[in-house]
């Protein structure tokens, strides 16, 4: 059943459904929603709803958004290796660079992922790597 639902599974589904997960055992909770999205041929923008922890959102209610912004971009350096890995897993391409960012006030994250350009010539559909005109 597992293999059946992987399969029908789109790849950005997948990405989405990868950070959710991470989320959860990273942090100890997820969003409640997710979705991802190819910005341009070499990034990759997910964003997650309702992703803050509830002292970060008790913080927040006591105006201390910054320090919220402070501790995600604390827990991005401690853990950008795990999302940076399930990221090149799914697409198939190496992340370049990887950036977190928080609106507190929205209760929205965004994991960014900017990849390495593809050889020149390469279409994606030969070599494995998932691009923005592949996705959906």
């Amino acid at each position: 059943m597992a293999e059946s639902q992987a399969a029908s599974t789109s790849p950005l589904q997948a990405v989405s459904n990868a950070m959710v997960k991470l989320h959860k055992e990273q942090f100890g909770r997820g969003p409640t929603s997710a979705h991802s999205n190819f910005a341009g041929p070499d990034t990759l923008v997910c964003v997650l709803l309702d992703a803050l922890l509830p002292a970060e959102r008790k913080m927040v209610e006591l105006g201390d958004e910054g320090r919220v912004r402070e501790t995600r971009i604390a827990f991005q350096a401690a853990t950008a290796t795990e999302f940076i890995e399930a990221i090149e897993d799914i697409v198939k391409r190496k992340v370049r660079a990887f950036g977190s960012a928080v609106d507190p006030d929205a209760n929205v994250v965004f994991e960014n992922f900017y990849f390495e350009p593809r050889y020149s010539g390469s279409d994606g559909d030969h070599d494995g790597t998932l691009t923005a005109e592949r996705a959906s």
